[in-house]
């Protein structure tokens, strides 16, 4: 508490008898101004109270940044539009494209093409677009049979699956007679009816069969599968559809192979 405000809280006659004892004691001395003194608070500071001159202005609020959740799977964009299939084909050399224009464009042409010729004339162009789109077929059939990477099937691609036709190729296997013994088969089971006497004795007999092709496909396919292990040590092909490729390669006849084959039998692949 200030010494002013003890000044105004005492009583006048207290007040009195210290000025006179104190005029009495100082000798030539000035006299003090002993009326009283103003009080303030408000040069107190309180304890709930800040400091004026340390006031911090309020920080601005921080934006929250809130991130977008994505479905699994979810792919970025690439900044550019996927390409069609047919684009990609086209690209590739596996489809021809002799416009070089999309289907709309191409569709419209031939409407305006159609309408600036006559019956006999839109006939015989017909005819020849025809003639030249066969023509087209065959040379890409041929091109396929003869292995050509731009021609074949997305199933038919790659080194591996190359190899592995080369190595049913050079052999003589027991799944070649897979289709004449499944034409057979047929056969016997119209005979069956002709005479219900065998027909447990037939059925037995082509379950036989029928487990034996089974037994040489896995064996087939898992030496197949060797083989191509060795060749290429850092292969990602799956065993089972090489495996699955060389039963299938197999169990064709060698004439209706498509690669066709490029080895002889007994060459060492």
């Amino acid at each position: 508490m200030c010494l002013g405000c003890v000044a105004t809280t005492l009583p006048a006659s207290t007040r009195r008898e210290k000025v006179a004892h104190s005029n009495n004691n100082a000798v030539g001395g000035p006299i003090p101004l002993l009326g009283p003194k103003p009080c303030s608070l408000i040069s107190v500071k309180l304890p709930w109270q800040k400091d004026d001159k340390t006031s911090p202005e309020p920080a601005p609020a921080q934006e929250e940044v809130q991130e977008e959740t994505h479905r699994k799977g979810y792919t970025p964009p690439k900044g550019r539009p996927t390409p069609k299939r047919q684009e990609q084909e086209i690209a590739r050399g596996v489809k021809r494209d002799p416009h070089g224009v999309s289907d709309a464009q191409r569709y419209k042409r031939r409407k305006e093409l159609k309408k600036s010729m006559s019956k006999d004339e839109w006939k015989e162009y017909k005819k020849q677009e025809r003639k030249e789109r066969n023509q087209r077929n065959r040379e890409s059939q041929e091109r396929m049979a003869e292995g050509d990477p731009r021609f074949l099937p997305a199933r038919d691609q790659g080194e591996e699956r190359a190899y592995v036709r080369d190595w049913i190729d050079a052999r003589r296997t027991l799944s070649e007679w897979v289709m004449p013994m499944a034409l057979a088969l047929i056969v016997v089971v119209f005979v069956t009816y002709a005479a219900p006497s065998i027909a447990g004795l037939i059925n037995a007999i082509a379950m036989v069969v029928i487990l034996i092709f089974a037994i040489d496909g896995i064996w087939l396919g898992r030496r197949a599968n060797n083989a191509v292990r060795k060749k290429f040590p850092g292969t990602t092909a799956t065993g089972f559809g090489l495996g699955f490729y060389a039963f299938s390669r197999a169990s064709q006849p060698r004439k209706w192979r498509i690669p066709r084959p490029r080895v002889e039998r007994g060459a060492d692949v």
